[in-house]
């Protein structure tokens, strides 16, 4: 199990937020995300959205801190990453 989690660095909504990603399988990030509480509203293409209030529980509870480079390239290399649609 490599559940990855980024730094608390990306503002919206008053707060600022982390990343949390697998570089298994969605199943497990799924998995990974219910058993922490985080709501499914949180999950956007490839990873789950973590306020800055909850990354220390995030990584008590498992969750790999690493930069948010370092994230990117590995859910692509494990070929998980899904980029938003161009428009």
């Amino acid at each position: 199990m490599t559940l990855l989690l980024d730094p608390p660095t990306w503002p919206a909504r008053g707060t600022v937020w982390s990343h949390l990603v697998s570089d298994l399988s969605f199943e497990e990030l799924h998995d990974f995300a219910r058993r922490c509480g985080l709501p499914e509203s949180g999950f956007h293409r490839d990873h789950y959205d973590v306020p800055e209030a909850r990354y220390a529980e995030v990584l008590a509870a498992g969750a790999e801190p690493v930069t948010s480079r370092e994230l990117v390239a590995r859910i692509t290399a494990a070929g998980l990453r899904r980029r938003k649609p161009r428009t």
